[in-house]
């Protein structure tokens, strides 16, 4: 899907930002499309490399489904070659060995996985579902029919085109905002800064429902006018968009760094609360206040969680038990 026939058996790629024009028997920048004759290929169809029953909080989305089980799914290959990726070895693998993996799974059997372990939704995710687009599409619309929503874990490097073949089909979704800062794209993920504000406004624009992930780097991107200029980014999007700000770790080519300290992950909070936005979260901080949700109309607490846990609910039909304002959100 989404490619154009060039002259010379070259295949223009229309699928993610790089807009990669591939020549005959070579592969795009997610080494996982490949150009036979003038045909381009998905290699990773019907391949995932994982898939596992996960709490749709570790997305993270804590405004989807609160409490609910999503059956996630990746094939291996990414359209970025962020050099902080916890999931390297297989986002990597196609890139830096060559090698595509996975275990012939049908999209029938993907669906009926999750049917079978009570799941909400499918999620697509762990790698980047843009590189695997053909299989996400015809999973998600069998997931449809048998009342799944589905989710995308992406880092929103996409093009219109393919936003428009999901219109209707994508119900919400994580999007990673790396930085605020092109030149942090550039160096660090392989990418561009704009194509993802544009893919934000996109999907926001076509009724999916958006949660944001930051994760926030010492030195790189946590400086606190850029943190602002992000969070009010957001908030043109809606102030209703959660905004999840994670703690890093050392990973892949970025062990020389050091983890971020608690206090800048609260300190971003804070910049978010500032700048209008109704519901910000703390990441990879287990039993941090900024962990739940509070109601932006009494305070109270909504959903209280530790990790992946939800250890309070005082949602009522979508609504706070206490002074019966809804929450935004799927629910």
């Amino acid at each position: 899907m989404l490619y154009e026939h060039m002259e010379g058996s070259s295949a223009a790629c229309r699928l993610c930002a790089h807009r990669c024009v591939i020549g005959p028997s070579k592969r795009g920048i997610c080494g996982v499309r490949e150009n036979h004759d003038g045909v381009l290929y998905s290699l990773v169809y019907g391949l995932p490399v994982s898939a596992a029953v996960d709490p749709i909080e570790k997305k993270p989305l804590y405004h989807v489904y609160p409490g609910s089980r999503s059956y996630s799914i990746a094939t291996v290959g990414c359209n970025f070659r962020c050099t902080f990726c916890q999931n390297h070895d297989i986002s990597q693998a196609p890139r830096e060995s060559g090698r595509i993996i996975g275990n012939a799974t049908s999209p029938e059997d993907i669906v009926a996985a999750a049917v079978r372990s009570s799941c909400r939704s499918i999620s697509y995710t762990y790698t980047e579902p843009t590189i695997f687009f053909e299989y996400a599409h015809d999973v998600g619309l069998i997931a449809h029919r048998k009342g799944l929503a589905n989710i995308f874990v992406t880092n929103g490097y996409m093009t219109s085109e393919a936003l428009e073949v999901l219109h209707g089909l994508l119900d919400g979704a994580n999007v990673d905002l790396k930085s605020f800062r092109d030149d942090f794209y550039r160096e660090h993920c392989g990418g561009r800064l704009q194509p993802v504000l544009d893919a934000l406004e996109k999907m926001k624009a076509s009724g999916v429902w958006l949660e944001i992930t930051t994760l926030l780097i010492p030195g790189l991107n946590d400086d606190g006018g850029e943190l602002r200029d992000l969070a009010r980014f957001i908030n043109t999007l809606g102030r209703e968009t959660p905004w999840h700000v994670s703690r890093f770790y050392p990973q892949y080519r970025m062990t020389g760094r050091p983890a971020t300290p608690e206090s800048a992950v609260r300190r971003a909070l804070e910049i978010g609360r500032e700048e209008g936005l109704l519901y910000v979260y703390a990441g990879n901080l287990p039993g941090d206040d900024g962990e739940s949700t509070f109601c932006p109309g009494c305070g109270n607490r909504l959903i209280g969680r530790h990790g992946y846990r939800i250890t309070e609910n005082n949602l009522k039909n979508g609504a706070c038990l206490f002074c019966l304002r809804p929450m935004e959100g799927l629910l």
